[in-house]
C-alpha cells in the first residue's frame, strides 16, 4: 500500500480533535482566497444603507428576522467594499429566486465575486470569493439538535470519524456540511448533505475538491467551504 493510501486511511479513522482555533470578530480574514467576517450582534452598532431593493426585501421578512437579515447585509456590504473599493451606497446584496445572495455594484450584477451569509443568535457571519463559497455558524449548544437528526445527515464512516459526545466536534460537522451545501447552492434538506463527505475535522478535508477551515468564536463554530464553481453565478 503506497503512502497517499496509508494517509487516506489513517485521516478516515482517526480520532477528531475538536480544538478549533479561535478568529478575532470584527476583523476581515483572509484564506484560500477568500475574505471572511464574524461579528457578534452584540457588538454591531451600526446599521447599512439599504437600497430601495433591499428595504422591500427586509419588510417582507418576519419582524424577528429583519435585524439578522440586516446585520448579514451589514458584514457583506463591508467585504465586497474592501474587495473591490466600492462606495457603501452603491453596493445591494440580493436574494436570488433560490434564497442565495448575489451582489450589485452601481446597479449591476457582479459575477465576480460571490457571497455567503449565516447567523446565530449571538454571531453572524459573511464570506466573500471569486468563486463558489459557502459559510455556516453553529453554536455548541445546538449539539444535542445535531444529534438528533445526524442520521439523516452523516454517514455512518462520518458519525464513527466524528463522534457524537463533543459538542464541538458535531457543531463543527454540521457548520461544514451547510457551507458545503450552501457553496453548491444547494440546502441542508434532502440528499444534498450526503453528497459531501467529512474526511477529516482537524483540519477539515472534504470530498470533491473542496477546500475548507474551522475556527471558533466563543460558543460558535464557523465553517467556510471554497467548491469548484460548476458555472456561471446566475
Amino acid at each position: 500500500m503506497n503512502t497517499t493510501a496509508m494517509s487516506t486511511i489513517a485521516m478516515k479513522t482517526a480520532v477528531v480533535d475538536a480544538a478549533f482555533r479561535p478568529i478575532t470578530p470584527g476583523h476581515i480574514h483572509r484564506w484560500g482566497g477568500a475574505r471572511l467576517l464574524v461579528a457578534r450582534f452584540a457588538d454591531l452598532d451600526e446599521t447599512p444603507f439599504l437600497s430601495p431593493a433591499e428595504q422591500r426585501v427586509v419588510h417582507a421578512l418576519p419582524a424577528r428576522r429583519r435585524a439578522e437579515w440586516t446585520a448579514g447585509r451589514l458584514l457583506a456590504k463591508r467585504l465586497v467594499g474592501d474587495a473591490l473599493a466600492a462606495p457603501a451606497d452603491e453596493v445591494e446584496v440580493l436574494p436570488r429566486a433560490d434564497g442565495s445572495p448575489y451582489v450589485v455594484v452601481g446597479g449591476s450584477p457582479v459575477p465576480a465575486v460571490r457571497v455567503s451569509i449565516s447567523h446565530t443568535a449571538r454571531h453572524v457571519a459573511a464570506a466573500l470569493a471569486p468563486g463558489a463559497v459557502g459559510v455556516d455558524l453553529c453554536e455548541t449548544a445546538s449539539a444535542a439538535a445535531v444529534r438528533r437528526v445526524a442520521d439523516h445527515v452523516f454517514s455512518p464512516g462520518e458519525l464513527s470519524r466524528i463522534g457524537t459526545d463533543r459538542p464541538a466536534a458535531l457543531a463543527g460537522a454540521w457548520a461544514l456540511k451547510e457551507a458545503a451545501v450552501k457553496a453548491d447552492r444547494s440546502s441542508i434538506f434532502g440528499a444534498a448533505p450526503r453528497r459531501v463527505e467529512i474526511l477529516g475535522l482537524r483540519p477539515p478535508v472534504l470530498s470533491g475538491r473542496r477546500r475548507a477551515m474551522v475556527w471558533r468564536e466563543g460558543d460558535a463554530v464557523l465553517a467556510l467551504v471554497l467548491a469548484p464553481s460548476p458555472g456561471p453565478a446566475g
